[in-house]
């Protein structure tokens, strides 16, 4: 790829699993072809991939399999955050040498960490990688405009921010204001609430993977000045998905997923345990939405 900068959709793939819980590699590059069909702007490996369960074998397959079959048409971006430094350092390395656009590193959180610490973290990881670095701000561990700031500027490849901490809105506008110079920030959270992160600075989103061109066509509308446009688009496309998917536990992986089946685009399902059991209730509710937009 060339050194310009990422913007716009950068959607994070799900990961198709068989009925056994195996990396269905054939149905991954569907879901690729899908997404870059539809006009996306980068795609991503991450928390929405269930990466988090993967073994490093899987880690390796997954992105060698993404990278290969990307073949250079769009960034790719791997996350590469861990629980300690010299593993993230570990992720980080393997995906570069794997073919990595970018890294998304989220900040260490299972054990408290000092603002010192997490600035180590990214330092170590910055130091062993030579492609772009994008800081991770979560619920579970925020990044700070302020630390952000100084980590963009001491560290040569920290040049990206998705900010998913609440609220996301307020978060954007306060990152944007500090930093914006120095990094491009992206929303998360599933592009929730991506018309609004635009308003106030975001330079692109990272939602789920299932609707592709309608947050393309959310994306081409607002970057044209069509702001009513791209929400009829949002309203009618994406917000009942992403309200549904937010109902409670890992929901969405399975609305996702199973409106992927249904465009026919993945064979499977399958969500890798441990991972909530569809209620008879919210099994209506996905199957009345799915038809709705399957239809439309």
């Amino acid at each position: 790829m060339t050194n310009a900068t990422i913007k716009g959709v950068v959607p994070i793939l799900i990961t198709p699993f068989d009925e056994a819980g195996r990396i269905d590699t054939a149905s991954l590059e569907s879901l690729i072809d899908f997404n870059i069909a539809a006009g996306v702007h980068g795609l991503g490996v991450a928390l929405g991939s269930e990466i988090f369960k993967f073994n490093e074998a899987e880690r390796n397959l997954i992105a060698k399999t993404v990278v290969d079959h990307v073949n250079g048409r769009v960034p790719v971006i791997i996350n590469t955050g861990a629980a300690g430094t010299d593993l993230a350092l570990q992720y980080s390395r393997a995906a570069e040498k794997a073919g990595a656009d970018a890294l998304m590193v989220i900040p260490p959180h299972f054990m408290p960490a000092s603002a010192a610490e997490i600035a180590h973290y990214y330092r170590t990881v910055d130091a062993g990688v030579s492609i772009p670095i994008i800081l991770q701000d979560i619920p579970q561990a925020p990044v700070p405009p302020g630390l952000a700031l100084r980590l963009a500027k001491d560290c040569r490849n920290v040049s990206y921010i998705k900010v998913e901490t609440l609220p996301i809105t307020t978060k954007v506008s306060e990152m944007a204001t500090a930093a914006s110079d120095v990094l491009t920030i992206f929303g998360g959270a599933g592009g929730s609430y991506f018309i609004e992160e635009m308003r106030r600075g975001a330079q692109g989103t990272m939602p789920f993977c299932s609707q592709p061109a309608a947050f393309v066509e959310t994306w081409n509308r607002f970057q044209a000045g069509d702001e009513k446009g791209a929400r009829k688009v949002f309203d009618a496309s994406i917000m009942a998905v992403n309200r549904l998917g937010a109902q409670g536990g890992d929901l969405f992986y399975h609305l996702h997923k199973q409106l992927l089946v249904k465009l026919g685009v993945i064979k499977s399902a399958h969500v890798r345990s441990p991972t909530i059991t569809v209620d008879p209730v919210s099994q209506r509710e996905i199957d009345e939405l799915l038809e709705q937009l399957v239809a439309a």
